[in-house]
């Protein structure tokens, strides 16, 4: 009996022991080995609708999807401006898309299958927009038109495979079937299966897996041990990248602006010019926006610009926004029936009048005003360029409150970019200086990132602010109530080189060199308010030449004429030669 229950207790043992054995090789086994489940790729796609398809560019899924319609694959607007070619432009108000190429303009209407090249007619076999309440959706076949881009449609689940990046890449073949895994690791899910031979895309490669993409659109992860040599490879691809041409002077622009604001004015040219020595460009304000369509008033003189020749000087007239405040620029620019108003006028104008340029300084707009600007430039320069017209832009030292500006695809179109490097402090600011040095080189600087030396020009003013400082009548209270009181009211006024030097010699008042300021500065007090100048003079004037000279710009710029020291053009003329 004994016997027979030590024979059971070691029965039991050996099952015991062989359960564990078991189950700890069976845990063992299922560690190591993979993992059979397959990710559902309309999941790992995000595509849960027929109507819908993913977006893969450069081997990331895009967050947009595309729509697909009538068999054709369609993104929204933004996401084109956004990941493929900004140039489109969409006029939400005439239902129009737009495409400004270096030579013409492209327009399709919504649902149309015709697009026309300035006036030549084309046709496609889809409709190449649509729109809804919301955007307008483009298609893909149509953005590929125009820009340096290849697709391929997949379908199961739908997905467009994008590439614009073509840069050489690293090619693998496959040596031993096997498959993609969503993350390294044989227990992550399986994207695709794949046999030997097959050619991968490797992205990154890792200790024991590498991550890879397939030509339809999956990016996941393998193990190299499967891998034969990674090799280096070209895409053979041809660039369809834009060119664009200028028309840029041989000799440095030495341009001055001639403020004329009454027909009366244009009589002045000649008293204008007397003193001004080298200046090869003048820009009179003749044209500025006059109603919502476009209608422009215009104060040009055929006589005017017949003197200035005759004087060697070119004559590139100023288009502005700013003259009639009852106009919308936004509403001119976002129409595109109305951009054109303002272009045919400006071009009619150009040659009835055979002025050589046109200058653009449109300031103050919005940023719901932006992309009909940038399309107004682009269409503007198209014409310019047709009839062999000078397009300069007139623009504020870059900041981040007027990027959309854009100066960098202004400069694309335009054949210069000129830098207002004045108003640094202005009506309405605190005070300081008008175009402090380190203002203007930090505006050269800027501008450079977007725009070639060789069409910048720099602007420099013939003006400075006297800033007064009135006191307030004492008030304790309001006094104690807030840290920022401040007990004067302060204003300015713009006023000439030679006024402002006026001021401060009548006023006894010797002025100090501010080598921050690159100016002499000068204060004094009269009648118990206390004025404030940062002065331009000839020393002033050299530091900002000298900063347009060290990054070769394409010139200078002044305003405005008659506000200067005559004795200033012995100093420009020096550095425009």
């Amino acid at each position: 009996m004994e016997k027979r229950r030590k024979q059971s207790v070691i029965l039991v043992i050996v099952v015991i022991a062989i359960i564990i054995i078991v189950l700890i090789a069976g845990k063992i086994i299922s560690k190591y080995t993979p993992s059979k489940e397959k990710m559902d790729l309309s999941e790992y796609f995000g595509v849960t609708d027929a109507s819908a398809a993913a977006v893969i560019v450069d081997h990331k899924i895009s967050d947009t999807q595309a729509v697909i319609k009538d068999g054709m694959a369609y993104l929204d607007y933004e996401t084109v401006k956004e990941m493929f070619n900004a140039r489109f432009y969409w006029d939400s108000n005439e239902n129009l898309l737009l495409y400004t190429t270096p030579d013409d303009l492209v327009s399709a209407a919504a649902s149309s299958k015709d697009y026309f090249v300035t006036k030549q007619k084309n046709t496609e076999n889809y409709v190449i927009v649509y729109a809804d309440a919301k955007t307008a959706y483009i298609a893909m076949e149509y953005i590929k038109k125009f820009t340096d881009l290849e697709y391929r449609f997949y379908e199961e689940p739908n997905r467009l495979v994008v590439t614009t990046d073509w840069s050489d890449f690293m090619s693998v073949p496959v040596q031993k079937d096997t498959q993609i895994r969503q993350k390294g690791g044989i227990k992550s899910p399986i994207l695709a299966e794949v046999t030997q031979e097959t050619g991968l895309i490797q992205l990154e490669a890792g200790d024991a897996w590498d991550k890879v993409a397939t030509e339809d659109g999956i990016t996941g992860y393998i193990q190299n041990k499967k891998l034969g040599q990674a090799e280096k490879k070209s895409h053979g691809h041809k660039s369809r990248k834009e060119k664009f041409t200028h028309l840029l002077k041989d000799e440095k622009i030495n341009m001055g602006w001639h403020q004329v604001t009454v027909p009366e004015a244009n009589n002045t040219i000649s008293e204008v010019l007397s003193g001004v020595k080298g200046l090869n460009v003048i820009s009179p304000t003749w044209f500025y926006l006059n109603d919502n369509n476009g209608t422009l008033m215009n104060l040009a003189s055929a006589e005017y610009v017949q003197y200035c020749h005759n004087q060697g000087i070119e004559v590139w007239a100023l288009v502005s926004n700013l003259e009639n405040d009852q106009v919308d620029s936004a509403e001119v620019l976002n129409y595109t029936s109305k951009r054109t108003n303002v272009v045919n006028q400006l071009i009619a104008a150009a040659i009835q009048y055979n002025f050589d340029g046109i200058n653009v300084d449109f300031e103050a707009l919005g940023k719901e005003a932006g992309d009909g600007y940038i399309q107004f430039i682009r269409e503007l320069s198209l014409k310019c360029k047709n009839n062999g017209i000078v397009l300069s832009v007139d623009n504020y030292a870059p900041t981040e409150y007027t990027a959309f500006y854009n100066r960098k695809e202004q400069a694309n179109f335009a054949d210069y970019i000129i830098i207002m490097g004045y108003d640094e402090h202005y009506v309405g600011s605190d005070e300081g200086s008008v175009a402090s040095i380190g203002f203007v080189t930090q505006g050269i600087k800027d501008t450079l990132k977007e725009v070639p030396a060789e069409q910048t020009i720099l602007a420099a003013p013939f003006y400075t602010r006297v800033w007064t400082e009135t006191p307030k009548e004492p008030d304790n209270d309001m006094e104690a109530a807030s840290e920022d009181y401040v007990p004067y009211d302060l204003t300015s006024q713009a006023v000439s080189m030679e006024e402002s030097w006026n001021m401060v010699n009548v006023n006894g008042i010797e002025p100090t060199w501010s080598e921050a300021d690159g100016q002499y500065y000068a204060e004094y007090v009269n009648d118990g308010k206390t004025y404030k100048i940062w002065l331009e003079d000839a020393k002033s004037m050299e530091l900002k030449l000298e900063a347009a000279a060290k990054e070769n710009l394409a010139g200078m710029s002044f305003w405005k004429l008659g506000l200067e020291d005559a004795r200033i053009w012995d100093t420009i003329l020096k550095y425009m030669n």
